[in-house]
């Protein structure tokens, strides 16, 4: 405790008028006013954007910008109960559209129980089609041709991975170490209405 001498006392016999003011509070206000104004610091800095003068475009102007053809990459639309769709894009330029019967092959357990479901046809045909378009065949090329499957949102988690394990029987070569490695030949990625 603090305490606060106000003055008086002395002449006349009177009383000092001494009184004890209490300091908690006030600390306790100070500490709350110090991590206030610590945290408003911070955010203030967080939500800071970079900001300069330069415009996008080329870094010379009297330089011309080689414009990069997009590779092609493969959708297979799986929202017809009857058929895929297999759909070869380069940008928004369909290059190739095929129809693959959408005919299911169960997979089974030791004791008979269905595990899940297989689409060999439509494995063949990604293999097929990527030995036909696909641009990343060498060993050497670190790089994976691109595949979306689009689904609807109630699409059956098992035909999902059935689907996707139909793109991945498509393997390539792969320089990784070991001699005569393959890996799968698309990166999947998934578009849901």
């Amino acid at each position: 405790m603090a305490g606060v001498d106000v003055g008086g006392g002395g002449k006349g016999g009177k009383k000092a008028l001494d009184s004890e003011i209490n300091m908690v509070p006030f600390i306790d206000l100070l500490m709350v006013t110090i991590a206030f104004l610590l945290i408003t610091a911070v955010w203030s800095h967080m939500s800071r954007i970079n900001a300069n003068a330069q415009v996008p475009g080329p870094p010379r102007p009297d330089e011309e910008i080689t414009q990069v053809e997009p590779e092609p990459s493969l959708h297979v639309e799986m929202r017809d109960q009857n058929n895929f769709k297999l759909i070869w894009k380069t940008g928004s330029t369909v290059v190739i559209e095929k129809s693959v019967p959408r005919k299911a092959e169960e997979t089974r357990d030791a004791t008979g129980k269905v595990t899940g479901s297989k689409y060999p046809e439509l494995a063949n045909e990604v293999e097929e089609q990527w030995k036909a378009t696909g641009k990343h065949r060498d060993a050497s090329d670190r790089k994976f041709d691109q595949a979306v499957l689009h689904t609807d949102n109630d699409t059956k988690f098992s035909d999902i991975v059935a689907v996707i394990d139909a793109i991945y029987k498509t393997h390539r070569p792969f320089n990784s170490g070991k001699p005569g490695d393959l890996v799968p030949a698309f990166n999947v990625t998934f578009a849901v209405n």
